[in-house]
């Protein structure tokens, strides 16, 4: 449909029909239980005729009752308008795929874009036109519980993977693509720095440090293409972002020349008059349609208030005008009016959804993003011979207990159609695979639970300890225990699970622990571990791929995208903090620093650290010149050579430091990163390209740009273990 034929079809809308297509609720209200229907429709006082004119349709997906609620809908509207069908599908539909946090840890955004291209390819087969993805909130403190659905606590990390994941969602041609789906960006902004890790808590920061440090990812995704952007719950300075007009039309839309659909999340209109920043219904449709707000999810604010505020004059028929037309544009850029049951077959459905090429994807993304934090003694890969003689003389029998043993609990929170059943285990997972490699495996069969462990589960870990040469211990988090809503004081384990640690340490010193969880961790009680492996929530193939890194099938490969603290009193602990006037330099007995008296400044795992089966060596870095300009970037060259008999993947980290700038900078920053594949004693030269563009940051006037004069450049394998800083000068 042309723009013309968009602009007529709106001009023949009543305005009432112009409020339905602002108006989002769920799919119970379609449903065809009186019950089911009446329920959710009485409680938000929706009538049938003003559910006839709504205009998208949440979390509902299956071919079939997509194509039946469409059909539905389009009888029903007067001028036959479809509707949209938009859901969470954050890390897969029902193939799930790593939580984004583990994905941000893979350090490779084609790995990304490969996941949203599946997770899009199940999502439309089944109905869905859009998916709210990806979350490009920046997050520091690992006591919020969404921090699972970030990509981590760089910007520069972040803004590479948001790109990644709108192009594998919404592709080259979203039109005529049926595969694709549309993304949306959230949340709208700065979500992720939520006082004190709390969900649905203030935001307060400066507008300088929003521009230079949390908005940047939101912006990568934005200039990518992406169709929608979702609002945030939060406040920012001191206005919630719903009704936020300097962040939606000043910042998104003046700015950064956003033409596309702005949601609320779940209730945020209506919750603006929680925050007493509206007195009423009324009130808050005004703020938000105001704010340039076009759709509101799952409240009636617009669909009650929007009608009278425009009889009144206190709200502009051409603000819901030009937000009308927003939507139907990106029904137009999916092709619905056209193919209104767009990408739904249900015949495809069962042939795409779950398929065994999905699942092979699933498991090789969950391989490059599971971390080796620890591997004392090379205890790991399990069955070779590196591994350690059991006291009965064998290398190779191995016992696998813990509460994460046999569980299916593996797919993480936010995992839409996934079902945990179909799941791999990790007793699956290594059970399949251990006769190909050698290894004899006890598996636990007694339950043994996440917070309150038998004696019984105790005891027969201890019994299997002795037994085995290699003790895998299991532990971790539910999947509950991260996701929205789902924030915590104690980021440790489970004392139940320390405690299992402890009995089978006693048992057997030869311990690997493998660590299930959706955010960092203090993982300090598991400190004696000879090997700890961080697995995330890899999701489907969780156990294969598990079992594919502790065979040594599969070399790792991950390297973190957040800081894991020495305990949660340093938390917020990142790496590009800024630099104070006392910096702490590490020697002992300096007390009038910045610093604390019972634990160092430092993360226990830094942002960017991951160690391999192989041993990568870097050679010193060298620029190809003492200066740069607007016009020379830098040429920034290392060697780094496997040193070892086993071929591995290193990412190559490149940070740089300004040395003096107008407003403090921090005290290192990822300016590039680089995945390489050496064979066994292979040598390879990495380049890095930095520009005068890649070292301008938001200044105390809000401008942004660079100042001339020292920087430092710095190459190695994590944001701790850097090279001699070579200095260099912008001219």
């Amino acid at each position: 449909m042309r723009h013309q034929q968009l602009a007529d079809l709106l001009a023949q809308m009543t305005l009432d029909e112009k409020i339905g297509q602002l108006t989002q609720v769920s799919g119970d209200f379609f449903s065809d239980d009186a019950e089911e229907r009446t329920g959710p429709m009485t409680q938000l006082g929706i009538a049938d005729e003003e559910l006839a004119n709504v205009g998208t349709v949440l979390n509902i997906a299956g071919a079939a009752q997509c194509r039946r609620i469409q059909i539905a809908a389009m009888q029903r509207h007067r001028l036959h308008i479809p509707t949209m069908f938009m859901s969470d599908v954050i890390h897969g539909y029902e193939t799930i795929f790593p939580i984004p946090l583990a994905l941000g840890s893979s350090w490779s955004p084609a790995a990304a874009q490969r996941m949203a291209k599946v997770a899009a390819c199940e999502s439309s087969v089944a109905g869905l036109s859009l998916t709210f993805s990806p979350m490009v909130d920046l997050v520091r403190d690992p006591r919020w519980g969404r921090v699972m659905e970030s990509t981590g606590e760089d910007p520069y990390l972040n803004a590479r993977m948001a790109e990644a994941l709108v192009h594998g969602y919404q592709g080259d041609d979203l039109l005529h693509d049926i595969d694709r789906v549309a993304a949306c960006v959230k949340h709208f902004a700065a979500y992720g720095a939520v006082a004190g890790g709390r969900e649905y808590n203030t935001v307060d920061m400066s507008e300088r440090l929003l521009r230079d440090m949390y908005l940047p990812g939101y912006r990568a995704a934005v200039a990518a293409g992406a169709k929608t952007v979702m609002t945030s719950f939060n406040t920012v300075d001191g206005v919630p972002a719903t009704g936020n007009r300097h962040l939606f039309r000043d910042i998104l839309r003046g700015e950064w020349g956003f033409d596309g659909v702005v949601i609320s999340d779940f209730n945020a209109v209506r919750e603006l008059i929680a925050h007493g920043v509206a007195e009423d219904d009324r009130a808050a449709a005004r703020l938000a349609i105001e704010a340039s707000v076009d759709i509101e999810m799952m409240s009636v604010c617009y669909l009650h208030s929007l009608a009278e505020l425009v009889a009144s004059g206190e709200v502009d028929v051409s603000l819901i005008d030009e937000a009308v037309m927003r939507v139907l544009m990106l029904k137009n850029d999916l092709g619905l009016f056209e193919h209104p049951f767009r990408g739904m077959d249900e015949a495809r459905e069962r042939q795409l959804i779950g398929c065994v090429e999905h699942r092979a994807e699933a498991r090789r993304i969950a391989d490059c993003s599971i971390v080796l934090l620890k591997n004392e003694r090379g205890m790991l890969p399990l069955g070779c011979e590196r591994g350690v003689e059991s006291v009965a003389g064998s290398a190779i029998t191995v016992a696998l207990v813990g509460p994460l043993a046999r569980s299916h609990d593996v797919l993480g929170a936010w995992s839409f159609k996934g079902r945990p059943q179909d799941a791999v285990s990790m007793a699956d997972g290594m059970q399949r695979m251990a006769a190909e490699h050698g290894v004899n495996l006890l598996v636990a069969q007694q339950e043994c639970d996440y917070f309150e462990t038998s004696q019984a589960a105790i005891d027969e870990a201890v019994e299997l300890s002795h037994r085995a040469g290699t003790v895998v211990l299991a532990l971790g988090e539910t999947s509950a225990m991260t996701g929205e809503a789902s924030s915590r004081t104690n980021i440790a384990l489970p004392q139940a699970q320390i405690e299992l640690f402890n009995a089978v340490k006693a048992a057997n010193a030869h311990v690997v622990v493998v660590v299930f969880n959706g955010r960092p961790l203090d993982l300090g009680a598991i400190g004696d571990a000879e090997a700890i492996v961080e697995a995330w929530f890899p999701g489907s193939e969780a156990g294969s791929a598990v079992a594919d890194v502790l065979y040594g099938a599969v070399n790792p490969s991950g390297r973190l995208s957040m800081s894991f603290p020495q305990n949660v009193g340093q938390v917020p602990v990142y790496y590009n903090a800024e630099s104070t006037g006392r910096p702490y330099e590490g020697a002992p007995g300096e007390k009038y620093v910045s610093k604390y008296l019972d634990a160092s400044n430092y993360a226990r795992y830094p942002f960017g650290f991951g160690l391999s089966y192989s041993s990568f060596v870097y050679g010193a870095p060298s620029v190809s010149s003492a200066t740069f300009d607007a016009e020379h970037a830098l040429d920034i060259t290392v060697a780094v050579t496997n040193d070892s008999d086993i071929a591995g993947t290193e990412t190559v980290q490149c940070y740089v430091r300004d040395r003096v700038g107008q407003v403090v900078r921090p005290v290192k920053q990822l300016k590039g990163f680089e995945q390489i594949e050496l064979a066994a004693h292979e040598t390879r030269t990495v380049h890095f390209s930095l520009r005068e563009s890649d070292v301008r940051y938001v200044h105390a006037d809000l401008g942004e740009r660079s100042d001339p004069g020292a920087f430092d450049i710095m190459v190695g394998p994590n944001s701790r273990d850097l090279s001699t800083p070579l200095c260099v000068t912008l001219v």
